[in-house]
């Protein structure tokens, strides 16, 4: 499980939003789409799921399942890879089929398999970033701005 640190600046229903710094992590996480970069630069806003009833100002910890970082990774950056290799392949096998010479006929089905595993990418990514366990939760409040006493 991943972690980062942040402070809460508004609250809706379920979910809070939290300014935090952007990280390596950002890349591949299923809820960059909901993400706000402040000024192009490191801190951001993400929306993220209020499973520890943080308050406005509170300082909290944000965490991000692993398993599902590496699968959004995988689906981002080496399934297009894999079926841009296939689609080659299979291009090259059905050049003489299709009468064309191989190196086109590679480079075509290549790039067509490239971007069908493009369209297959942003029809499951927005799957994805649906599913609570793709989207980032607090986990703890480290410091509440609220006062306790009474």
């Amino acid at each position: 499980m991943a972690t980062e640190d942040g402070i809460v600046i508004r609250l809706e229903t379920k979910t809070a939003w939290v300014k935090t710094k952007k990280s390596s992590a950002c890349e591949s996480c299923a809820s960059r789409k909901s993400c706000n970069v402040m000024g192009g630069g490191d801190e951001m806003e993400v929306e993220v799921i209020n499973s520890a009833g943080a308050a406005i100002g509170d300082q909290v910890v944000i965490s991000f399942e692993t398993a599902s970082l590496l699968k959004a990774t995988f689906l981002l950056y080496v399934f297009p890879i894999l079926c841009m290799f296939a689609g080659a392949v299979i291009g090259q096998e059905v050049a003489v089929q299709i009468q064309l010479g191989a190196s086109v006929s590679s480079a075509v089905f290549g790039f067509l398999f490239f971007l069908i595993s493009i369209v297959f990418i942003r029809v499951k990514a927005n799957k994805m970033g649906r599913q609570d366990r793709y989207r980032p939760r607090i986990i703890r409040i480290k410091k509440p701005m609220r006062s306790n006493s009474s």
